[in-house]
Protein backbone atom coordinates (compact mmCIF):
# COMPACT_ATOMS: atom_id res chain seq x y z
CA UNK A 1 0.00 0.00 0.00
CA UNK A 2 0.97 3.46 -0.57
CA UNK A 3 1.15 6.05 2.33
CA UNK A 4 0.75 9.82 1.78
CA UNK A 5 1.65 9.60 5.84
CA UNK A 6 1.44 13.02 7.48
CA UNK A 7 2.87 13.39 11.11
CA UNK A 8 0.33 13.44 13.11
CA UNK A 9 1.25 15.12 16.77
CA UNK A 10 1.67 12.93 19.57
CA UNK A 11 0.02 13.03 22.75
CA UNK A 12 2.72 14.22 25.62
CA UNK A 13 3.75 12.10 27.60
CA UNK A 14 1.23 9.84 26.75
CA UNK A 15 2.08 8.43 22.82
CA UNK A 16 4.69 9.84 20.54
CA UNK A 17 3.83 10.74 17.18
CA UNK A 18 6.07 8.05 15.86
CA UNK A 19 4.28 5.58 18.12
CA UNK A 20 1.02 7.00 16.29
CA UNK A 21 2.10 6.87 12.76
CA UNK A 22 3.27 2.76 13.60
CA UNK A 23 -0.51 2.44 14.61
CA UNK A 24 -1.65 3.83 11.58
CA UNK A 25 0.56 1.86 9.38
CA UNK A 26 -0.52 -1.54 11.19
CA UNK A 27 -4.12 -0.25 10.70
CA UNK A 28 -3.32 0.28 6.89
CA UNK A 29 -1.37 -3.12 6.82
CA UNK A 30 -5.29 -5.08 7.66
CA UNK A 31 -7.09 -3.65 4.49
CA UNK A 32 -7.54 -6.39 1.62
CA UNK A 33 -7.31 -5.64 -2.23
CA UNK A 34 -11.06 -5.23 -1.93
CA UNK A 35 -10.80 -2.04 0.47
CA UNK A 36 -12.69 -4.11 3.04
CA UNK A 37 -10.56 -3.64 6.45
CA UNK A 38 -11.06 -6.32 8.97
CA UNK A 39 -10.61 -7.04 12.48
CA UNK A 40 -7.81 -8.73 12.00
CA UNK A 41 -6.11 -10.77 9.18
CA UNK A 42 -8.24 -13.65 7.88
CA UNK A 43 -10.93 -12.11 10.00
CA UNK A 44 -14.38 -10.50 9.49
CA UNK A 45 -15.83 -7.34 9.33
CA UNK A 46 -18.50 -4.93 9.70
CA UNK A 47 -19.73 -1.66 8.62
CA UNK A 48 -19.36 0.18 11.72
CA UNK A 49 -15.97 -0.54 12.60
CA UNK A 50 -14.72 -0.54 9.16
CA UNK A 51 -15.43 3.36 9.04
CA UNK A 52 -14.06 4.07 11.94
CA UNK A 53 -10.66 2.30 10.82
CA UNK A 54 -11.06 4.44 7.26
CA UNK A 55 -11.41 7.89 9.61
CA UNK A 56 -8.43 6.78 11.44
CA UNK A 57 -6.53 6.45 8.03
CA UNK A 58 -7.98 9.38 6.72
CA UNK A 59 -6.32 12.15 10.07
CA UNK A 60 -3.09 9.91 9.64
CA UNK A 61 -2.59 10.38 6.59
CA UNK A 62 -3.68 7.27 4.53
CA UNK A 63 -6.29 9.57 2.32
CA UNK A 64 -6.18 6.57 -0.26
CA UNK A 65 -7.07 3.80 1.92
CA UNK A 66 -9.43 5.84 3.34
CA UNK A 67 -11.19 6.75 0.04
CA UNK A 68 -10.76 2.87 -0.77
CA UNK A 69 -12.47 1.70 2.54
CA UNK A 70 -15.65 4.46 1.63
CA UNK A 71 -15.46 2.55 -2.17
CA UNK A 72 -16.01 -0.65 -0.50
CA UNK A 73 -19.15 0.29 0.79
CA UNK A 74 -20.72 1.57 -2.31
CA UNK A 75 -19.84 -1.40 -3.88
CA UNK A 76 -21.64 -3.93 -1.34
CA UNK A 77 -24.47 -1.33 -0.63
CA UNK A 78 -27.93 -3.57 -0.56
CA UNK A 79 -30.65 -1.99 -2.96
CA UNK A 80 -32.64 -0.81 -0.11
CA UNK A 81 -29.34 1.16 1.36
CA UNK A 82 -28.14 -0.87 3.84
CA UNK A 83 -25.58 -3.32 4.75
CA UNK A 84 -25.12 -6.86 6.45
CA UNK A 85 -23.79 -6.98 9.60
CA UNK A 86 -20.79 -8.93 9.45
CA UNK A 87 -18.68 -9.99 6.56
CA UNK A 88 -16.02 -12.69 5.69
CA UNK A 89 -14.26 -11.18 2.49
CA UNK A 90 -16.59 -11.49 0.10
CA UNK A 91 -19.25 -13.95 1.56
CA UNK A 92 -21.97 -12.55 4.02
CA UNK A 93 -20.60 -13.76 7.83
CA UNK A 94 -24.14 -12.23 9.73
CA UNK A 95 -27.62 -11.11 7.43
CA UNK A 96 -28.89 -9.10 10.05
CA UNK A 97 -28.98 -5.55 9.14
CA UNK A 98 -28.13 -3.13 12.04
CA UNK A 99 -29.46 0.34 11.47
CA UNK A 100 -26.71 2.20 13.69
CA UNK A 101 -23.94 0.41 11.36
CA UNK A 102 -25.85 1.61 8.39
CA UNK A 103 -25.82 5.34 9.48
CA UNK A 104 -22.33 5.55 9.88
CA UNK A 105 -20.90 6.08 6.64
CA UNK A 106 -22.64 9.64 7.09
CA UNK A 107 -20.27 9.90 10.23
CA UNK A 108 -17.15 8.84 8.11
CA UNK A 109 -17.85 10.87 4.67
CA UNK A 110 -18.19 13.79 6.74
CA UNK A 111 -15.24 13.63 9.06
CA UNK A 112 -12.99 12.73 5.77
CA UNK A 113 -14.81 15.87 4.48
CA UNK A 114 -13.52 18.57 7.24
CA UNK A 115 -10.43 17.03 7.41
CA UNK A 116 -9.44 17.22 3.79
CA UNK A 117 -12.05 20.01 2.01
CA UNK A 118 -11.89 17.38 -0.58
CA UNK A 119 -15.40 17.78 -1.72
CA UNK A 120 -14.92 16.12 -4.94
CA UNK A 121 -15.28 12.85 -3.41
CA UNK A 122 -17.93 13.97 -0.63
CA UNK A 123 -20.03 14.50 -4.41
CA UNK A 124 -19.06 10.80 -5.47
CA UNK A 125 -19.87 9.54 -1.81
CA UNK A 126 -23.23 11.46 -1.45
CA UNK A 127 -26.11 9.12 -3.21
CA UNK A 128 -24.98 6.17 -1.08
CA UNK A 129 -24.94 8.27 2.29
CA UNK A 130 -27.95 9.27 0.89
CA UNK A 131 -29.59 5.49 0.65
CA UNK A 132 -28.66 4.73 4.03
CA UNK A 133 -29.47 7.55 5.90
CA UNK A 134 -33.31 7.12 4.21
CA UNK A 135 -33.12 3.45 5.01
CA UNK A 136 -32.36 4.25 8.78
CA UNK A 137 -35.37 7.23 8.93
CA UNK A 138 -37.91 4.15 7.91
CA UNK A 139 -37.13 2.30 11.00
CA UNK A 140 -37.93 5.21 13.17
CA UNK A 141 -40.20 5.29 16.19
CA UNK A 142 -43.25 7.28 16.90
CA UNK A 143 -40.93 8.30 20.13
CA UNK A 144 -38.45 9.53 18.25
CA UNK A 145 -36.29 6.10 18.91
CA UNK A 146 -35.08 3.89 16.13
CA UNK A 147 -35.26 0.19 15.85
CA UNK A 148 -32.12 -1.15 15.89
CA UNK A 149 -31.75 -3.99 13.19
CA UNK A 150 -33.76 -6.46 11.23
CA UNK A 151 -33.15 -9.93 11.38
CA UNK A 152 -31.89 -11.93 8.57
CA UNK A 153 -34.76 -12.31 7.44
CA UNK A 154 -36.01 -8.85 7.32
CA UNK A 155 -38.11 -9.08 10.34
CA UNK A 156 -37.73 -5.55 12.22
CA UNK A 157 -36.92 -6.00 16.01
CA UNK A 158 -39.74 -3.97 18.21
CA UNK A 159 -37.08 -2.36 20.17
CA UNK A 160 -34.46 0.96 19.95
CA UNK A 161 -30.61 0.08 21.67
CA UNK A 162 -29.47 3.67 23.79
CA UNK A 163 -26.04 2.85 22.24
CA UNK A 164 -26.75 2.34 18.91
CA UNK A 165 -29.06 5.16 18.90
CA UNK A 166 -27.25 7.73 20.45
CA UNK A 167 -24.71 6.88 17.62
CA UNK A 168 -27.33 7.30 14.86
CA UNK A 169 -28.01 10.56 16.41
CA UNK A 170 -24.87 11.79 15.78
CA UNK A 171 -24.43 9.89 12.26
CA UNK A 172 -27.59 12.06 11.62
CA UNK A 173 -25.86 15.51 12.68
CA UNK A 174 -23.14 14.75 10.08
CA UNK A 175 -25.51 13.68 7.53
CA UNK A 176 -27.22 17.10 7.83
CA UNK A 177 -23.92 19.01 7.88
CA UNK A 178 -22.77 17.15 4.48
CA UNK A 179 -25.83 17.68 2.74
CA UNK A 180 -25.23 21.72 3.61
CA UNK A 181 -21.29 21.47 2.67
CA UNK A 182 -23.14 19.89 -0.84
CA UNK A 183 -25.96 22.54 -0.46
CA UNK A 184 -28.91 19.79 -0.31
CA UNK A 185 -31.95 20.72 1.59
CA UNK A 186 -32.63 18.20 4.33
CA UNK A 187 -34.83 19.33 6.58
CA UNK A 188 -36.50 15.90 7.34
CA UNK A 189 -33.30 14.44 8.36
CA UNK A 190 -32.44 17.67 11.17
CA UNK A 191 -36.37 17.18 12.24
CA UNK A 192 -35.07 13.40 12.95
CA UNK A 193 -32.44 14.19 14.57
CA UNK A 194 -33.84 16.77 16.92
CA UNK A 195 -36.67 14.03 17.46
CA UNK A 196 -34.24 11.38 18.26
CA UNK A 197 -31.36 13.56 20.13
CA UNK A 198 -34.82 14.58 22.31
CA UNK A 199 -35.53 10.66 23.12
CA UNK A 200 -31.68 9.95 24.09
CA UNK A 201 -30.60 12.97 26.37
CA UNK A 202 -34.22 12.85 28.35
CA UNK A 203 -36.13 9.54 28.27
CA UNK A 204 -33.60 6.69 28.53
CA UNK A 205 -36.90 4.60 29.57
CA UNK A 206 -37.80 4.67 25.79
CA UNK A 207 -34.82 1.78 25.15
CA UNK A 208 -33.92 -1.58 25.94
CA UNK A 209 -32.25 -1.76 29.53
CA UNK A 210 -28.39 -2.77 28.82
CA UNK A 211 -27.53 -0.48 31.59
CA UNK A 212 -24.25 -3.15 32.19
CA UNK A 213 -22.65 -2.19 28.70
CA UNK A 214 -20.27 0.68 29.48
CA UNK A 215 -20.95 2.43 25.78
CA UNK A 216 -25.16 2.76 26.86
CA UNK A 217 -23.06 4.88 29.36
CA UNK A 218 -21.34 7.10 27.94
CA UNK A 219 -22.55 7.37 24.11
CA UNK A 220 -25.59 9.97 24.90
CA UNK A 221 -22.13 12.23 25.47
CA UNK A 222 -19.96 10.70 22.65
CA UNK A 223 -22.89 11.29 20.25
CA UNK A 224 -23.53 15.02 21.55
CA UNK A 225 -26.90 14.40 22.88
CA UNK A 226 -25.82 15.28 26.26
CA UNK A 227 -23.57 17.64 27.27
CA UNK A 228 -22.84 20.19 30.37
CA UNK A 229 -23.75 19.81 33.94
CA UNK A 230 -25.83 17.01 32.99
CA UNK A 231 -22.90 15.27 30.65
CA UNK A 232 -21.14 15.64 33.84
CA UNK A 233 -23.81 14.24 36.45
CA UNK A 234 -24.00 11.17 33.88
CA UNK A 235 -20.00 10.72 33.87
CA UNK A 236 -19.71 11.21 38.04
CA UNK A 237 -22.67 9.05 38.18
CA UNK A 238 -21.16 5.91 36.01
CA UNK A 239 -17.41 6.05 36.76
CA UNK A 240 -16.88 3.42 39.87
CA UNK A 241 -19.45 1.17 37.93
CA UNK A 242 -17.92 1.38 34.56
CA UNK A 243 -13.90 2.32 35.12
CA UNK A 244 -11.53 0.05 36.83
CA UNK A 245 -8.98 3.33 38.11
CA UNK A 246 -6.00 2.93 36.15
CA UNK A 247 -6.85 0.12 34.20
CA UNK A 248 -9.64 1.63 32.03
CA UNK A 249 -13.41 1.49 31.09
CA UNK A 250 -15.10 -2.13 31.89
CA UNK A 251 -16.65 -3.26 28.87
CA UNK A 252 -19.15 -4.56 31.04
CA UNK A 253 -19.65 -3.68 34.37
CA UNK A 254 -20.02 -7.00 36.07
CA UNK A 255 -16.39 -8.04 34.92
CA UNK A 256 -13.06 -6.63 35.29
CA UNK A 257 -12.53 -7.18 31.59
CA UNK A 258 -11.26 -3.46 30.20
CA UNK A 259 -11.09 -2.96 26.94
CA UNK A 260 -9.07 -0.20 24.75
CA UNK A 261 -11.72 0.47 22.33
CA UNK A 262 -14.48 1.51 25.08
CA UNK A 263 -11.25 3.28 27.33
CA UNK A 264 -10.51 5.47 23.83
CA UNK A 265 -14.48 6.10 23.32
CA UNK A 266 -15.05 7.55 26.66
CA UNK A 267 -11.64 9.46 26.32
CA UNK A 268 -13.65 11.42 23.25
CA UNK A 269 -16.45 11.64 25.51
CA UNK A 270 -14.77 12.74 28.14
CA UNK A 271 -13.09 15.46 25.88
CA UNK A 272 -16.27 16.76 24.52
CA UNK A 273 -17.05 17.97 28.29
CA UNK A 274 -14.44 20.34 28.50
CA UNK A 275 -12.89 17.37 31.26
CA UNK A 276 -9.21 17.31 29.13
CA UNK A 277 -7.50 15.91 32.81
CA UNK A 278 -9.80 13.06 33.06
CA UNK A 279 -9.62 12.49 29.55
CA UNK A 280 -5.67 12.69 29.72
CA UNK A 281 -5.69 10.38 32.55
CA UNK A 282 -8.35 7.55 31.22
CA UNK A 283 -5.78 7.65 27.54
CA UNK A 284 -3.00 6.66 29.71
CA UNK A 285 -4.22 3.34 30.51
CA UNK A 286 -4.03 2.16 26.79
CA UNK A 287 -0.83 1.63 27.48
CA UNK A 288 -1.12 -1.45 28.87
CA UNK A 289 -2.72 -2.61 25.81
CA UNK A 290 -0.24 -1.75 23.22
CA UNK A 291 2.20 -3.73 21.58
CA UNK A 292 5.92 -2.71 19.87
CA UNK A 293 4.71 -3.49 16.21
CA UNK A 294 1.29 -1.28 17.04
CA UNK A 295 -1.08 -3.14 17.13
CA UNK A 296 -3.28 -2.76 20.73
CA UNK A 297 -4.86 -5.72 22.42
CA UNK A 298 -8.53 -6.10 21.91
CA UNK A 299 -8.94 -6.41 26.09
CA UNK A 300 -7.53 -7.40 29.28
CA UNK A 301 -8.72 -9.37 31.79
CA UNK A 302 -8.19 -8.49 35.92
CA UNK A 303 -6.62 -9.23 37.86
CA UNK A 304 -4.71 -11.84 36.18
CA UNK A 305 -3.98 -9.14 33.24
CA UNK A 306 -4.26 -11.30 30.33
CA UNK A 307 -5.59 -10.81 27.10
CA UNK A 308 -9.14 -10.92 25.86
CA UNK A 309 -10.16 -12.90 23.96
CA UNK A 310 -7.38 -14.96 23.57
CA UNK A 311 -4.58 -13.30 22.00
CA UNK A 312 -6.83 -10.89 19.66
CA UNK A 313 -6.01 -7.37 18.78
CA UNK A 314 -8.48 -5.84 16.20
CA UNK A 315 -8.70 -3.05 13.43
CA UNK A 316 -11.17 -1.03 15.39
CA UNK A 317 -8.99 -0.41 18.57
CA UNK A 318 -6.16 1.01 17.12
CA UNK A 319 -8.91 3.18 15.09
CA UNK A 320 -9.75 4.68 18.57
CA UNK A 321 -6.88 4.93 19.78
CA UNK A 322 -5.67 7.12 16.70
CA UNK A 323 -9.25 9.26 16.64
CA UNK A 324 -8.53 9.92 20.61
CA UNK A 325 -5.17 10.80 20.04
CA UNK A 326 -6.25 13.07 17.78
CA UNK A 327 -8.53 14.47 19.62
CA UNK A 328 -6.29 15.71 22.44
CA UNK A 329 -3.68 16.84 20.49
CA UNK A 330 -6.20 18.62 17.88
CA UNK A 331 -3.70 17.17 15.02
CA UNK A 332 -6.19 17.65 12.49
CA UNK A 333 -9.46 19.59 11.66
CA UNK A 334 -11.71 16.41 11.99
CA UNK A 335 -10.61 16.32 15.98
CA UNK A 336 -13.46 18.89 16.46
CA UNK A 337 -15.92 16.35 14.79
CA UNK A 338 -15.94 14.58 18.27
CA UNK A 339 -16.54 17.42 20.37
CA UNK A 340 -19.47 18.13 18.09
CA UNK A 341 -18.02 22.22 17.22
CA UNK A 342 -18.54 20.84 13.21
CA UNK A 343 -21.58 20.09 13.77
CA UNK A 344 -24.92 22.67 12.85
CA UNK A 345 -26.53 23.01 16.48
CA UNK A 346 -28.77 20.17 17.06
CA UNK A 347 -32.55 20.26 17.52
CA UNK A 348 -34.27 19.40 20.65
CA UNK A 349 -37.81 18.17 19.63
CA UNK A 350 -39.75 16.64 21.95
CA UNK A 351 -42.84 14.18 20.74
CA UNK A 352 -46.41 15.11 21.16
CA UNK A 353 -46.91 14.29 25.07
CA UNK A 354 -43.65 14.37 26.30
CA UNK A 355 -44.08 15.64 30.09
CA UNK A 356 -41.00 17.38 29.64
CA UNK A 357 -43.42 19.85 27.57
CA UNK A 358 -45.78 20.77 30.41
Amino acid sequence: MTSTLSAMSGVPGLLTSEEIATTAAHLASLQVRSGQIPWFPGGHCDPWNHVEAAMALTVTGYAAEARAAYRWLVATQLGDGSWFNYYLGERVKDARLDTNVCAYLAAGVYHYVVATDDVDFAVEMWPTVERAIEFVLRWQLDDGTVRWSLDCIGRPEHYALLTGSSSIFHSLRCAVALAERLDFAKPAWELAAGRLGHAVAHHPGAFAPKNEFAMDWYYPIFSGALGGAAGEKRIDDGWERHVMDGYGVRCVSTNDWVTAAETAECVLALDALGLTSRALDLFSCTRRHRREDGAYWTGLAYPEEVTFPGMETTSYTSAAIILAADALSSSSRAARLFRHDALPRPMDLPEPGCPLQR
